[in-house]
């Protein structure tokens, strides 16, 4: 039986001292039919380990119902195959720049500040949820002949919280359900960081993107003994709407790298491998300095990361560099990289042949209608990724007043009396026409994402603080929401013949395919939105960039005629919709 601990000095696998070398690449980022080529890119890079996160609002949507938990140990048995240890991070807080850090909608809304904590109604619902998820991990425990050498309590709690009690309760639970591999925290290599987020008995690792050895000296002062560990080496950056796209230069980041395995510590590259927020799981930051409570930094659909195997599995400069300082490390020559994937072999247009308006598309697809006297949150009508059509009226006769979506998260379409009058955000709040009475206001709000970082995290998304008339609040609100998943079938929705003014609404096409594989979908003229090829949900499209384009993976298309869906929520000026090879 293969056995392994951690170490006084080192981390020891049947005794002898063995160095993790790893790489993060999260399985539900990468469509499953790429898992096996992802993983040999890692191994050709030079890493014996992938790490991955797990996300509970991917795999429990609502209480009690659970969706392809099993997804996880297919990962980790392609990892066993490929050669590759394995490291779970099953939170159950991840950040990840994930939709709310991985923690359910319903699970905040009811909870707020009480999840992550010791609260009974937390820890129930945790219990729950590690009854169904924890046997996929168990199973596949090294000493069990799997490839799990390693388990995370939490994730940079210290960056959070401090409710020691909680730590120690969330590392009994992954005990007494049967995770006998090491435990381990991690986080920031500052002082209140590892005094909140770190507990005794599990071992404290380190997350930081350069100056490894004095974040190393910081550890040593909270944990004296053990294994040094980077469990998060940042090797380039994510991207938010709106803002520039980040890289980090390769040569640098090797350098960074070169100086960790120098102080004999193990790593783990974030990320390895990025991959892409598909069917609109990006999360979303408040930045605004030290705090993290400034205005919403939503992050884009393709999560590559600056990686050294960028978004579309090719290996870039970094990668190469990086293979170059992981060789003097690993035992004998390192593979090659593997084959790439098939990609696109001829451009294919979208031929547009139908559409609907969002009223239309809300009544065949929508949750119930909920009449109430205040705007109810998307928690309450039970929307994680999606929009919400709230519908207020003026009363009147009543001159002309502004009017506000009080607390508004995080972009409203505004209709009055059936007519376009505006978009607000949540840095601007007022519309810029005055509304008369007697007139119908529509406003038609997307949630761009749930803080997955900071003390905002677990926010409330929709009018959160009230529709205002002047200084009068409008009561008597209706609501609908419209859940992003029940768009993945569109059967029964009825489609008109295409109009030319480029409304908000559903849009059907047909892509004629020859010669399937990786492809990139591109939308001049479009605003915003998301798309979905075949029934698969490809991600949130913006005009505000940095992001031009949708990666489209191989898999997802087929030999001939194949279902594009576009589903613009402001407006748009059709051009040409193509598929490109990557």
């Amino acid at each position: 039986m293969t056995d392994f601990r951690v170490g006084e000095k080192d981390f020891l696998l049947d005794g002898r001292p063995v160095r993790l070398l790893s790489g993060a690449l999260h399985y539900f980022r990468v469509h499953e039919e790429h898992w096996e080529h992802r993983l040999a890119m890692l191994r050709a890079m030079g890493l014996n380990c992938v790490e991955t996160y797990v996300p509970w609002n991917l795999h429990e949507p609502r209480p009690g119902e659970y969706e392809d938990v099993a997804a996880l140990g297919r990962f980790l048995d392609a990892a066993r195959r490929a050669g590759l240890r394995a490291i779970v991070r099953p939170g159950p807080y991840i950040c990840a720049e994930w939709e709310n850090g991985g923690l359910p909608h319903w699970l905040t809304g009811e909870l707020g500040t009480r999840a992550r904590t010791r609260d009974e109604r937390f820890m129930e619902h945790l219990e729950r949820w590690f009854g169904v998820l924890l046997p996929q991990v168990v199973d596949r425990q090294i000493d069990r002949g799997g490839p799990v050498i390693m388990v995370q309590a939490e994730n940079e709690y210290g960056s959070y919280g401090s409710d020691e009690e909680y730590l120690r309760g969330l590392a009994e639970l992954l005990r007494a359900r049967g995770v006998t591999v090491p435990l381990v925290t991690s986080d920031g290599p500052e002082d209140h960081m590892l005094s909140g987020g770190s507990i005794p008995g599990v071992l404290a690792t380190v997350n930081f993107g350069s100056h490894a050895r004095e974040a190393f000296e910081t550890l040593r002062r909270h944990q004296p003994e053990g294994p040094l560990m980077c469990m998060e080496f940042w090797c380039g950056w994510f991207d938010h709407w709106g803002g520039e796209h980040i890289t980090r230069d390769a040569q640098d980041a090797a350098a960074a790298l070169r100086e960790i395995l120098q102080t004999g510590a193990s790593v783990n590259v974030y990320m390895a491998h990025g991959g892409t927020n598909f069917a609109g799981w990006a999360g979303a930051n408040r930045p605004g300095g030290e705090l993290h409570t400034g205005p919403l930094e939503a992050d884009v659909t393709s999560y590559d990361y600056d990686a050294p195997i960028d978004e579309f599995g090719n290996p870039t400069d970094k990668f190469w560099r990086f293979r170059e300082v992981l060789a003097a490390y690993t035992d004998g020559p390192l593979p090659e990289p593997p084959p790439a994937p098939a990609r696109l072999a001829a451009e294919a247009e979208v031929r547009l042949t139908g559409w609907t308006p969002l009223d239309a598309v809300l009544e065949s697809r929508g949750g119930q209608e909920v009449a109430a006297p205040v705007p109810p949150t998307f928690e309450e009508l039970d929307v994680d990724r999606g929009v919400v059509r709230y519908e207020v009226t003026v009363p009147g006769p009543r001159p002309a007043y502004p009017l506000t979506a009080r607390g508004l998260r995080d972009l409203a379409v505004v209709y009055v009396d059936g007519e376009r009058a505006g978009v607000l955000t949540e840095g601007d709040e007022q519309l810029a026409k005055p509304v008369a009475g007697h007139a119908r206001v529509e406003l038609w709000v997307e949630s761009l994402g749930r803080v997955n970082y900071g003390p905002r995290s677990g926010e409330t998304k929709g009018i959160t603080g009230g529709l205002l008339h002047e200084r009068q609040y409008l009561h008597g609100v209706r609501a609908r929401g419209l859940r992003l998943d029940a768009l993945d079938d569109i059967g029964d929705v009825d489609f008109q013949p295409l109009g030319q003014d480029g409304a908000p609404g559903l849009y059907r096409g047909t892509a004629t395919v020859h010669g399937a594989g990786d492809a990139r979908l591109e939308l001049p003229g479009w605003t915003r939105g998301f798309v979905w090829v075949n029934g698969f949900d490809l991600g949130r499209y913006w005009t505000a960039g940095p992001q031009r384009s949708l990666y489209v993976p191989g898999p997802v298309l087929r030999e001939g005629d194949n279902e594009v869906w576009l589903l613009e929520l402001e407006e748009a000026a059709p051009q040409a919709v193509r598929l490109r090879s990557v």
